[in-house]
């Protein structure tokens, strides 16, 4: 039996788009090799260009398991990559990013635009919430988050946010680096709760 087909897999949020640099692409499809080698299955937007096509290039070339999950009208524009371990059809955006966050053991950002950082901050808010528990990754690859983190970092200081939700997030500078920091993330409960809304 494949090892990996009773771990619940990593979420990866990243980019469709191919004009990007390709240091993005080439980051991504590191990300699945060193996914796929450490046994991590991996379920992420289920399209085939930028650093979606790249990350699900990378899982498939060393044999791990990849699920897409695709909103119907991405999938009638054949935006979806042809060569995915299972994809599932959702009707939206909002199921598509309910499914992948609800079924994943931890959740990863590469670089990407307006749908990747939306994704990230949701999942941020759900672990605010004690919602999800989870490790949340950041592949900081150029430096692309730093803008990010800086502005995290002023949530924090100007007490919108509590100090402890530092914890939230890691940042890894390289792909290679996500399997450990998800194995070595500080553990999340729905305790947090109780500093949820900041000065209670």
């Amino acid at each position: 039996m494949d090892q990996t087909e009773n771990r619940a897999p990593v979420c990866v949020y990243c980019a469709s788009s191919p004009a990007a640099d390709a240091a993005y692409r080439d980051a991504a499809y590191r990300l699945g090799v060193a996914l796929a080698d450490r046994g991590f299955p991996v379920i992420y937007g289920g399209g085939g260009a930028g650093s979606m096509g790249a990350l699900a290039d990378g899982v498939l070339s060393r044999g791990g398991r990849i699920t897409g999950v695709l909103p119907r009208f991405m999938a009638d524009l054949e935006w979806g990559h042809p060569g995915l371990t299972e994809l599932r059809l959702v009707e939206d955006m909002r199921a598509r990013k309910h499914l992948m966050l609800a079924e994943s053991a931890a959740a990863v950002a590469l670089p990407g635009g307006c749908g990747t950082l939306e994704e990230l901050l949701e999942a941020i808010t759900l672990k605010r919430l004690g919602l999800y528990l989870n490790p949340i990754i950041l592949v900081n690859t150029r430096n692309f988050f730093e803008p990010l983190i800086q502005l995290l970092d002023q949530a924090i200081a100007e007490r919108f946010m509590d100090e402890r939700h530092r914890a939230m997030w890691q940042v890894v500078a390289e792909p290679e680096a996500v399997p450990d920091a998800i194995r070595a993330a500080p553990p999340w409960s729905e305790d947090v709760r109780r500093f949820a809304v900041r000065g209670r």
